[in-house]
């Protein structure tokens, strides 16, 4: 059974850093392509992130986040992270990771975690 459970969610001031972890059980991190996304209060779920499988090495970000946000693995912990920097007041809202049913960043994901809670105060 493939589980993704998020952590490091919580209250960051605005210019800061934060971050994030999903913790993969049922299948290795790199094994398929994985997403980072993000829902604002009264806003549709984004995708802020998308890193294809080990195979593929490729890693994508959503504009606003490019260049701030760094998503990464860690193959020993069998985790993904996002490292969130200069963190902004559109940045939050509660961040799901997210596994795709193939080794590209394409389609829809089939696998969620439960999301974890990103508040920047300004």
């Amino acid at each position: 059974q493939l589980q993704l459970v998020e952590s490091g969610g919580g209250l960051v001031e605005s210019g800061g850093s934060l971050r994030l972890s999903c913790t993969v059980s049922g299948v290795t991190v790199d094994r398929y392509a994985m997403g980072w996304f993000r829902q604002a209060p009264g806003k549709e779920r984004e995708r802020v992130s998308c890193i294809s499988s080990s195979g593929d090495g490729k890693v994508y970000y959503e504009d606003s986040v490019r260049g701030r946000f760094t998503v990464s693995r860690d193959k020993a912990e069998n985790t993904m992270y996002l490292l969130m920097n200069s963190v902004k007041a559109e940045d939050t809202g509660d961040y799901f990771c997210a596994t795709y049913p193939s080794y590209y960043c394409d389609g829809k994901p089939d696998y969620w975690g439960q999301g974890t809670q990103v508040t920047v105060s300004s």
